[in-house]
């Protein structure tokens, strides 16, 4: 330090020293001072807290803004909240039936196995009863066989002998009720496009000088069916009696009615055995 700033100093000090005015001057001017940097101080942290209010204001604004967020959400939450609650309460109900289904369902598959069970010793049963059937049927089966046979060889034997009477009557149940004269009357075969056909009773004869071709059937009981089926041998035979007058009868033990009013639909004259 210069020797004047030294002397500056003990000059200062003594008048602080003896001077009391000066003194209190001093310590005002310092206080003021103090009080101006006090006060610019205070008006930069007025300043700061102006800022910070503003700070915190906006910082406010966001929470408020945050916070009506957070009640929608609440908000939606529980709504949200209250439809899962109702799901629930349907869940519980429809769970409540399932196991009231679960229950009928398990009963009724027990009745369903009691019902098998039951079916199972009836199909047992059946088995056993259809195996004697079986044996029943097989024995019937032959003995129908050899009914059969019998009752074939029994035809054949009828048939020829019904056969054999009808060659006698008919001549005659002709001649008085038709006027036609045929001599004989006999089984004839003729093939039809490389077919056999069979015709019992076959003859020639005369009506009034004018020729007659005969065809007749033979049966022990004629039926509806019966008359069909010998018009439709007849029909196969058309082509070679094309140019002839055919008469067409059946003669039999028995003849249904049925048989009648097909024979007249026909033309097929019906003759018992007992018709003269």
């Amino acid at each position: 330090m210069s020797k004047v700033g030294v002397d500056f100093k003990h000059r200062m000090l003594k008048l602080l020293k003896e001077d009391e005015e000066f003194r209190y001057a001093v310590v005002g001017l310092i206080g003021i001072e103090d009080i101006r940097s006090g006060q610019a101080r205070l008006e930069q942290a007025h300043i700061r807290l102006e800022e910070a209010i503003a700070k915190l204001t906006e910082g406010q604004s966001r929470l408020e803004q945050a916070f009506l967020r957070l009640t929608e959400r609440q908000d939606r939450l529980e709504e949200a909240i209250i439809k899962l609650t109702e799901r629930h309460d349907r869940l519980e109900v429809a769970f409540a039936n399932l196991v009231e289904r679960q229950d009928r369902l398990e009963q009724a598959v027990g009745n369903l196995e009691q019902a098998v069970g039951r079916l199972a010793e009836a199909q047992a049963k059946t088995e056993i009863a259809i195996q004697e059937l079986f044996r029943q049927v097989s024995i019937l089966t032959v003995r129908f066989n050899e009914l059969s046979m019998q009752v074939s060889r029994l035809s054949d034997t009828v048939g020829f002998g019904l056969e054999d009477i009808a060659k006698v009557v008919v001549p005659g149940w002709l001649y008085r009720h038709e006027g036609i004269v045929v001599d004989d009357l006999v089984r004839r075969f003729f093939i039809v496009d490389g077919k056999e056909v069979e015709v019992n009773l076959y003859g020639e004869g005369l009506r009034e000088g004018v020729k007659v071709v005969v065809l007749g059937e033979v049966k022990s009981r004629i039926y509806e069916g019966d008359v069909k089926d010998f018009d439709r041998s007849v029909e196969k035979l058309s082509s070679l009696f094309a140019d002839e007058n055919i008469y067409k009868l059946m003669f039999g033990y028995y003849i249904h009615p049925s048989a009648e009013h097909e024979a007249e639909k026909r033309k097929i004259t019906l003759i018992a055995s007992y018709m003269r």
